[in-house]
């Protein structure tokens, strides 16, 4: 499998496939595509799995794509402005990462939901309770909102965090959510009502455009009453 990233705020990823050779993503996760490549929905891993997967907000089907000629292309595109990441997955390597960020990977790879021990992260966290876990072997790609900010925390350095801005860490990393301390932070700072406190050791990546800020961003623009003619 050869593969390009292509663009900068809207980047492309484009997968060339021999024969033989697929890779899988969510439910309209393809942009387009060449003659030769077969598409195949299914739960993939089976119902229970599927269901998983929508309880961490995901598609309930996946898409797989095969090339059943001596060479195809399939193009992936994020769904808003941003990075596109790959990484080389070896085998029983993971990689924990918030819904929306999984764009595709071989079919070597697996994905599943991986639950938060702690429920403050699932009731106040926003996204915090059930993320995605993705293992290898493999390679994986990635759709981060924004720039990335890329990080290895030390073994007990903590870094506090706005739970959206999370994209992605190593199962090594610790993370809980708390409140933010102080009624006047909580009334007037503007920055929500808990933050993230990731622990190390390990890596984490950050993004700098997380899609709750910039919708709320851009419904201030948008009107609230019908326009009358």
């Amino acid at each position: 499998m050869q593969h390009h990233i292509e663009g900068t705020v809207f980047p492309t990823l484009e997968v060339q496939l021999a024969r033989g050779e697929s890779v899988f993503t969510e439910s309209g996760g393809m942009a387009w595509m060449t003659e030769g490549i077969e598409m195949t929905t299914s739960t993939r891993g089976g119902l229970m799995a599927g269901l998983g997967r929508a309880l961490a907000g995901e598609s309930l089907f996946m898409v797989t794509y095969a090339c059943r000629a001596n060479e195809g292309t399939v193009v992936f595109t994020p769904e808003a402005p941003g990075r596109i990441l790959e990484y080389h997955l070896v085998s029983n390597q993971s990689l924990i990462c918030q819904k929306d960020t999984f764009l595709c990977a071989e079919q070597s790879v697996e994905m599943k939901i991986h639950f938060n021990k702690r429920l403050g992260a699932g009731f106040f966290g926003g996204e915090g309770f059930i993320l995605q876990q993705v293992t290898g072997p493999g390679t994986a790609f990635f759709a981060i909102p924004g720039d990335v900010h890329e990080r290895t925390l030390a073994a007990g350095e903590k870094l506090l965090v706005d739970p959206g801005h999370i994209a992605m860490f190593e199962p090594t990393v610790d993370y809980k959510i708390e409140m933010v301390k102080g009624i006047k932070n909580v009334l007037f700072a503007g920055e929500g009502l808990f933050l993230a406190t990731l622990t190390g050791p390990g890596k984490i990546w950050l993004e700098t455009m997380p899609l709750t800020n910039l919708a709320a961003k851009i419904g201030k623009y948008l009107p609230t009453k019908g326009i009358k003619g």
